[in-house]
């Protein structure tokens, strides 16, 4: 189901006494802020009737204010009402991952500005400010120009696995690996003596940081300066991104890797052939490309069935994999299509004698769960340099001495050479 389009970015307020009714008339202040749902457990409380005069709705259970946002993933949760379980609740509705983005964290921080601006009795209240603090869901932490963390809220307890009174007073490096951790008091004198900055006022800068057992992990970081009762302090809003960095690789694996046999696809194979030729080319060696396809594949996958088929490509795969070199490769570039290269190979018999044991390799019984299968294979050989210098060329003329190969009773090598001879003949 599609999130609703909302003009503001969403937000529930959980507590409407004296600090929720302040940070609900500040949020009605702000355009970029829409307030889905004001509760308190006291329908009296001041934020409700002030909710009720602006047609926000209201609730006295604040679960089920929560319940009435759930289709808004990214709400902001703001708890005011000293009921520490209203987090858990949180977790259970919008999903133990979400995480704030660059968005909340400056909203967040325009929330700090207009509460100085607009309601600087906010400012003095250090529970309110602490009560919000406790709830986004992003790791917030405070240092001073010592580089001591001064602030580090419950979401950060949890990002990095210390607690907030292991973490108090201690210097921020203990939160970065080597090299970082060793230079980051240089970075802070820098700063602090010229105004160089190296992240101070970047939003969602990636950097790799340090739990407590040691272990490291890819975090998004956005830093900002204010001043605080006369003194400089430093915030920063971290966010782990190890989820969303392991997708992107799943993501980027998938564009060059075929998903069924895990073999590389015609484009990542491209990229492997042009490094090929530029190494043969160099060393001044022989490269060899194979264009195989299987002979009676559809057969076997009429009779047995798709996935049956798919279990007897794996198969294949692997067979041609056990046969060749490390240092060869082998894609899958159609349904029962697979290309190879063979570096340094240094001649036709060479190749020819890699191709026979791949068709003899395929030539044996394949097991299937129970189901027992045969096919073959047709080899198309080119050679580099002698039949062409650019990959594509190559991969043509391969294919072309496959199809003579199938011409010729399939389970059979041809070269490229032999189609140019039989051309002649002709």
């Amino acid at each position: 189901m599609a999130t609703p389009k909302v003009r503001g970015y969403p937000v529930v307020i959980i507590g409407a006494g004296r600090g929720g009714a302040a940070l609900l008339e500040m949020f009605m202040e702000d355009n970029l802020v829409k307030v889905m749902a004001i509760a308190d457990t006291d329908p009296k409380a001041p934020g409700l009737q002030l909710a009720v005069k602006n047609g926000i709705p209201t609730y006295v259970d604040p679960v089920k204010a929560l319940q009435a946002c759930k289709d808004y993933p990214d709400c902001l949760v703001y708890n005011l009402s000293h009921d520490d379980s209203i987090a858990e609740e949180v977790r259970k509705i919008f999903g133990d991952k979400r995480v704030a983005s660059g968005t909340e964290v400056k909203l967040f921080w325009q929330m700090v500005t207009n509460l100085k601006q607009v309601k600087g009795e906010l400012e003095k209240s250090h529970y309110q400010l602490q009560s919000i603090i406790r709830n986004v869901m992003d790791g917030i932490i405070m240092i001073n120009e010592t580089g001591e963390i001064q602030g580090f809220n419950p979401a950060a307890e949890e990002i990095f696995g210390y607690t907030q009174q292991e973490a108090l007073s201690k210097n921020l490096k203990m939160l970065m690996p080597e090299p970082d951790r060793g230079r980051h008091d240089g970075y802070i004198k820098r700063y602090l003596e010229t105004g160089q900055a190296r992240i101070l006022g970047v939003r969602g800068r990636e950097v790799t940081a340090a739990r407590k057992g040691g272990e490291e992990f890819p975090m998004e970081i956005s830093v900002s300066e204010m001043a605080l009762g006369g003194h400089r302090y430093f915030i920063g809003i971290a966010r782990d991104i190890t989820e969303r960095k392991r997708a992107e690789k799943k993501i980027a694996h998938l564009a060059h890797y075929d998903y069924l046999t895990d073999l590389p696809n015609r484009a990542l194979f491209l990229d492997v052939l042009n490094h090929s030729i530029s190494l043969a080319k160099r060393n001044k060696h022989k490269a060899a490309i194979l264009f195989l396809d299987l002979d009676g594949f559809k057969k076997v996958n009429d009779a047995l069935g798709h996935d049956t088929g798919d279990m007897l490509l794996k198969d294949v795969a692997k067979r041609i994999k056990e046969t060749i070199r490390d240092s060869d490769t082998v894609a899958r570039v159609g349904g029962d299509e697979f290309i190879l290269v063979l570096d340094n190979i240094e001649s036709h018999d060479n190749a020819a004698l890699v191709a026979r044991k791949i068709i003899a390799a395929l030539a044996q019984p394949f097991d299937l769960k129970g189901q027992h299968c045969r096919v073959g294979g047709s080899i198309g050989i080119s050679m580099f340099p002698e039949n062409s210098k650019t990959p594509e060329k190559l991969i043509q003329q391969a294919d072309e001495a496959m199809y003579l190969a199938k011409q010729s009773g399939k389970n059979t090598c041809k070269f490229y050479r032999e189609v140019v001879q039989g051309r002649q003949g002709g």
